[in-house]
């Protein structure tokens, strides 16, 4: 089994882009998440209601971040040290973020048709993965609930066998992609090995309607969640790909071996 992709999505539910290597933090794949767009509550906004922000896309650096839709493009500066942190929240967790500025709220407010903020996630703050799952004590930026998804590209295979149309992996918004192995032969796993960087597998990914946005559209495929609850659904909730944790930083590169421990 081998590594073939990886992915980070800079900015929580907008386009995400492959690398051909990365380095792990505290946070997860360096870059990962670390901006989030918020209501003026400081909730997080996510495809789920606003399917429009998969048409953002994204280019990140050390100290900015790039955002494009059509012919508009905007680059914000991470916000100085002197920017006071605010608390925003993610599910029911809470985090320090800071705020990006009025003009980054107005672009994306106009584009998204909804009162919005950019955040960002700085080195200071802390969030907690779930306790239920976590060993040490491990953390996260804005994701979910965990710093990694790992999905196989034979479960995708299996999947599109059985639906009207493919569709491609990005539907399902993985940071990994194996291949050598049998279809969701993932979820047997409990420990893996890529490259140098050892692997807990958590828990398998619960999915919500995210799936079925078409990502270069923000079009509804009603397809794709009624075959996989057909299939893949167990204890109420339908899962695909399967959340990593870590507890020591390294680098992954694309080739990279996969190796199951347990």
């Amino acid at each position: 089994m081998r590594l073939t992709d990886i992915v980070i999505y800079p900015l929580k539910s907008c386009a995400g882009y492959s690398l051909a290597e990365v380095t792990l933090d505290r946070f997860g794949p360096r870059g990962d998440r670390r901006w989030m767009v918020v209501n003026d509550n400081g909730g997080f906004l996510t495809q789920r209601d606003l399917p429009a922000m998969c048409r953002i896309e994204v280019d990140a650096d050390d100290d900015r971040i790039r955002l494009y839709l059509g012919d508009s493009s905007l680059a914000v500066e991470q916000p100085s040290p002197s920017v006071k942190p605010r608390m925003v929240r993610v599910w029911s967790d809470h985090a320090l973020a800071q705020d990006a500025g009025d003009e980054a709220a107005n672009w994306l407010s106009e584009r998204l048709e909804r009162p919005c903020r950019l955040v960002f996630m700085p080195e200071e703050s802390t969030r907690l993965v779930d306790g239920l799952y976590a060993r040490e004590g491990e953390t996260v930026g804005f994701a979910d609930g965990f710093p990694l998804l790992l999905i196989s590209q034979a479960s995708l295979d299996d999947l599109n066998d059985r639906l009207p149309s493919p569709v491609p992996m990005n539907r399902f918004r993985p940071n990994l992609v194996v291949e050598g192995c049998e279809p969701f032969a993932e979820d047997d796993w409990r420990r893996i090995r890529i490259g140098e960087v050892e692997f807990q597998v958590a828990k398998p990914c619960s999915r919500c309607v995210m799936p079925s946005i078409v990502q270069e559209s923000a079009e509804r495929d009603p397809d794709i969640n009624r075959v996989l609850a057909g299939y893949r659904h167990f204890e109420g909730k339908v899962y695909f790909g399967q959340n990593l944790l870590y507890q020591e930083m390294g680098s992954l590169k694309v080739g990279d071996g996969v190796e199951v421990l347990e």
